[in-house]
């Protein structure tokens, strides 16, 4: 890890692929509501951050509808949810475009919730942590599916900071609901 990852206060960013979509024919891309499934699974991933006690400052999400669905499902599982900030950005968004949302955040937030989409967000997980518990970073690589949620652990004082390598990776889950 870089030596700035060990200075400053412990800072959590989760990231959070939007659960897993339908494809309703004549519906654009930014428009496609969850699927069954996805109903599903995005209560549960809610679930599995607050059991983790990972429940954020503040939420940047995806104006996707699937995103937005994902967040909104998520976050009734929890008493009080955190703020959102809807955010154009993040939809079809790569790394650098990532890193800029995530360092305008606010220097009192220490834990962040990003909802979003692949491959940005699974790419954004490897360039941001310089190492990883157990296989954590190997799954990652493999695959970052539908709900998946990615916990990266950092030191700094500022988002601003955040740079390639500075987190640790750790944790990898991928909630999955029960189905009727």
């Amino acid at each position: 890890m870089n030596a700035r990852a060990a200075t400053g206060p412990r800072r959590r960013l989760v990231v959070l692929r939007h659960a897993k979509s339908a494809w309703p024919d004549g519906v654009p891309d930014h428009e496609r509501p969850l699927a069954t499934r996805g109903r599903r699974d995005a209560p549960a991933a809610g679930r599995a951050l607050a059991d983790a006690d990972l429940l954020p400052d503040l939420a940047l999400c995806s104006t996707a509808v699937r995103a937005r669905e994902t967040w909104e499902l998520a976050a009734r599982e929890w008493g009080t949810p955190p703020p959102v900030r809807l955010d154009g950005r993040l939809y079809g968004a790569d790394v650098p475009e990532l890193l800029e949302a995530v360092r305008e955040v606010p220097e009192h937030v220490r834990t962040l919730l990003l909802v979003g989409h692949n491959p940005g967000l699974e790419e954004l997980v490897l360039e941001l942590a310089g190492d990883g518990f157990d296989d954590t970073l190997g799954r990652v690589r493999t695959k970052f599916p539908t709900s998946a949620v990615a916990v990266l652990v950092w030191h700094g004082g500022a988002w601003h900071e955040l740079g390639p390598g500075d987190a640790l990776l750790t944790d990898v889950v991928v909630p999955r609901g029960k189905k009727d």
